[in-house]
């Protein structure tokens, strides 16, 4: 694999001014399951190896199984994921996948519905951070600790 710039070794400031987000994203009401769903799965449309590693590591570590990791890629056809989860998942593709079409309105809505404003609110921000990371990681070729 080609080497390529690191951003926290090369601008380490820059590369720095990501963590206030995980700052508050460690405080909001957001479930660690939520957070972690979140990350692997816009890390998967993101195509992002270092942080679809870090993040299902993080995720069993926490007591997430194994099943439900290898399934989020077809979320949609199974019933292992609460309606919460569900409609968490379909605003991280939505927004992650922004250039598509947005987040639709039957989806907002049905967010809002689901989930409140403020926690909705919260998510948004954390589908935000996970698709910076997985842009810096994905652009400068991240390598995966052994």
């Amino acid at each position: 694999m080609e080497t390529r710039l690191q951003i926290d070794q090369v601008e380490p400031k820059g590369y720095q001014s990501l963590f206030p987000i995980e700052k508050y994203l460690q405080q909001s009401q957001l479930t660690h399951t939520h957070k972690e769903l979140i990350k692997i799965r816009a890390s998967q449309i993101n195509k992002c190896a270092f942080c679809i590693d870090m993040h299902t590591k993080d995720a069993l570590a926490q007591g997430e199984s194994l099943q439900r990791i290898l399934l989020l890629n077809a979320w949609e056809e199974t019933e292992l994921f609460t309606p919460e989860e569900k409609i968490l998942l379909k605003v991280t593709e939505e927004v992650t996948l922004i250039a598509e079409s947005g987040l639709s309105s039957e989806t907002y809505t049905q967010a809002v519905q689901v989930l409140g404003e403020n926690y909705l609110a919260q998510a948004i921000m954390a589908i935000i951070a996970i698709n910076a990371w997985n842009r810096l990681s994905v652009s400068t070729l991240k390598p995966i600790p052994a």
